[in-house]
């Protein structure tokens, strides 16, 4: 692979052109199609084998008119509302396209609030964009131009998702001052960036073209978005770092371009391909929500991945020299991550200890973790189904938010029955008289509950009627209990996933570096990380520790999307600091067979790329973290954390402190006899071979030998 990637940087960078000239076409191409065949982002929760989704089948065959998705107009005024002008907001509404019932007005206490409830016969996935709004807005037009405050809830609103694209702006921002300061040149900070934002642009472009043709999440845009900016940034900074060394090794443009491509090119392209197979596992997690998710990263990570490893040799070959610093000093004395790295192996078992107990420190509230999938009550005050949310929770009580539907099958069951026992039970607030269907084979009893949507009370209380009180017949449904349900099956599921995943990552190193102990040490650091930045979430969001400061009103639970969803990415992320970290560390190690000299090498020689690579990926990660949607947020909060502590405990003290302690058992191959490089240093012929096992080139020298050797004539 290495020699195939320096032959592509060769021609990238020999023809820059052309190169560059193909991949505009190929982002206005795929903007273009995006614009006239793309399609409407939409979320799917139909699940099979769920009982909740059960019901909703059920009412799919038998009562059509309340089986589609659902509106809530809520109408408030300063004084008691006109009954007239209530009856015609229910006539319009009757009169819309796809509705099958519109109930009665249901008025508040004091007769300024009206709530009016919309059941459609057809599923939220068949209106495109805002067309459901904008009719709703329509049937509310009259009311508006008299005054009178309305307010929209329920699907129809919830499932719209319009990205501002501050969030990106802020990220990308933040990442360019990072690389000027890192590389102290403007040429070299820009290009990272160009590069990202074309190969995101048509990563995105291609996820809109497949929302025509398939079910893609109204969230899934906003996270490829994110995990590709990213990641097209890091991707572009190793390689244009490897590119700056060759310069200053005395290479002219051409041969720098396919010597970085040759050698970081190749931790590109594993960290990448590691990326697109660990989201293959979000399809073992049984929801399509999550599958649509996937698809959109998988197709933004390729692009960036793609553009990374041809756009960057063919841009980099025209910068040159330009992506040099003006000025440079002569190195005097080591680094300071040299230093560092010294001091951390130095005393291994210390710092070993240390490390392991902050996160411990930082996992331990993952204990308490509960997910619930996001409402309209921790969306921004200025959204209208938040002002709904309120209004309802205000003048109904918080139950009203979240009413239950019983699907009664009356071959089997009484309706008035199961009424009188709904209507003894703790917990419930309203239980509404039974609606039969048409056929007189079906009815459907509401009824709302004393707690709010989600209320760990009101899941006690869907638990309870299904395991006591409901008989054979009765399946509880609406979206309270479909989000209970999913939850729970997101719970089952993680584990399989994150199995998959552990699994395929171990897999993945183990073929790269030919060592079972390095893939496995991985593995379990990785975790570390994962869980760190989980009992973040957990103290920031669950226990509302930043809950202002990230403009939440109140703390809430951990959304059920975000910890399968976080894992996949991040497992796949860490790979490409896991990756150029070792491959420097084991170029010196079969160099020189110095189990403790390697390591040090290693870090010093990656250590500010890592850290500037990572800087970028924490900025981005929290301009993500100031979305409106609470979900963007926990994701870019956790991702944030996430590589935070994989760039400084994990890669800066665990990986040198354990490789330390392990010395060459950290290169142990159960298919080789030895676990020293010393016999292949003895024969050069087997030893080009043991090289080869991991397909990036050797530096050609330590970071100590490099400083020792005159600078390099250009």
């Amino acid at each position: 692979m290495s020699t195939l990637l320096g032959r592509l940087g060769a021609v990238c960078a020999a023809h820059p052109i052309r190169t560059i000239a193909v991949w505009v076409v190929l982002f206005a191409a795929t903007l273009g199609a995006a614009a006239s065949i793309g399609g409407q982002m939409h979320d799917n929760y139909h699940v099979e084998g769920l009982e909740s989704i059960a019901g909703s089948d059920l009412l799919a065959e038998r009562f059509p008119d309340l089986a589609g998705t659902d509106a809530r107009v809520v109408v408030h005024s300063d004084s008691p509302l006109d009954p007239s002008l209530l009856t015609g907001l229910q006539d319009r509404l009757r009169q819309l396209d796809g509705v099958g019932t519109v109930s009665p007005a249901r008025m508040s206490a004091d007769g300024d609030t009206a709530l009016v409830s919309v059941q459609y016969r057809i599923p939220v996935t068949d209106f495109s964009g805002s067309d459901g709004v904008d009719a709703l807005r329509s049937a509310t037009a009259p009311l508006e131009r008299e005054g009178i405050q309305v307010e929209l809830g329920g699907q129809v609103a919830e499932n719209i998702s319009k990205p501002s694209g501050v969030a990106e702006g802020i990220g990308i921002v933040v990442a360019l001052a990072i690389l000027l300061v890192a590389f102290g040149s403007a040429v070299a900070a820009g290009l990272p960036i160009a590069v990202a934002v074309i190969g995101v642009g048509i990563g995105s472009g291609i996820v809109t073209v497949l929302a025509s043709f398939t079910e893609i999440s109204s969230m899934a845009p906003t996270i490829a978005t994110m995990v590709g900016i990213g990641v097209g940034i890091d991707y572009a900074l190793l390689l244009v770092t490897r590119f700056a060394d060759g310069l200053r090794s005395g290479m002219d443009s051409k041969d720098a371009a396919a010597h970085a491509n040759s050698t970081a090119g190749v931790s590109v392209v594993f960290a990448g391909t590691t990326v697109l197979l660990c989201l293959l596992g979000l399809k073992l997690a049984g929801l399509p929500v999550y599958a649509s998710m996937g698809y959109a990263t998988l197709a933004v990570v390729g692009s960036v991945m793609l553009t990374s490893i041809t756009l960057v040799p063919a841009l980099c070959a025209l910068a040159g020299t330009r992506v040099l610093r003006k000025k440079t000093s002569a190195a005097t004395g080591p680094s300071r991550t040299e230093r560092w790295a010294r001091m951390v192996c130095r005393r291994p078992v210390a710092w070993t200890l240390a490390a392991l107990m902050v996160l411990a420190v930082l996992a331990a509230p993952v204990l308490e973790m509960r997910m619930w999938p996001q409402n309209a009550g921790t969306q921004p005050t200025s959204n209208t189904t938040r002002l709904a949310y309120d209004l309802i929770g205000a003048e109904y009580g918080p139950g009203a938010n979240g009413p239950f539907m019983l699907a009664v099958d009356l071959s089997r069951v009484s309706p008035d029955v199961v009424t009188a026992q709904l209507a003894r039970e703790e917990g419930i607030a309203v239980v509404s008289p039974p609606m039969t269907n048409a056929a007189g084979d079906t009815a459907v009893i509401m009824f709302e509950p004393t707690t709010g949507p989600s209320d760990e009370a009101t899941v006690a209380v869907l638990q309870h009627l299904r395991a006591n009180i409901l008989p054979d017949g009765v399946i509880a449904t609406g979206v309270t209990p479909i989000f209970s349900d999913i939850t729970d099956k997101v719970a089952d599921r993680i584990w399989l996933v994150i199995a998959f995943v552990v699994a395929l990552s171990v897999v993945l190193l183990t073929a790269v570096f030919r060592s079972v102990v390095v893939a496995l040490k991985a593995a379990a650091m990785n975790l570390l990380s994962v869980a760190a930045a989980y009992g973040v979430m957990v103290v920031v969001f669950q226990w509302g520790w930043g809950a202002a400061l990230l403009g939440l009103p109140h703390a809430v639970p951990v959304s059920s999307w975000v910890p399968i969803l976080m894992f996949t990415i991040l497992f796949g992320l860490s790979m490409d600091y896991e990756v150029f970290l070792l491959s420097r560390v084991r170029e010196a190690w079969l160099r020189t067979g110095d189990a403790h000299g390697s390591v040090v090498d290693g870090v010093a020689s990656t250590g500010r790329v890592i850290t500037s690579a990572a800087a970028i990926m924490i900025a981005v990660f929290l301009g993500f973290a100031m979305d409106a949607d609470v979900t963007i947020k926990m994701m870019g909060v956790g991702l944030a954390t996430a590589v935070l502590v994989d760039a400084t405990i994990v890669r800066m003290v665990l990986v040198p402190s354990t490789m330390t302690l392990l010395g060459q058992w950290n290169w142990w191959n159960p298919l080789t006899t030895s676990a020293t490089p010393q016999a292949t240093l003895q024969h050069p012929a087997r030893r080009s071979r043991t090289s080869q096992a991991l397909p990036i080139e050797p530096a050609p020298a330590s970071a100590s030998e490099h400083r020792e050797r005159p600078a390099a004539r250009r």
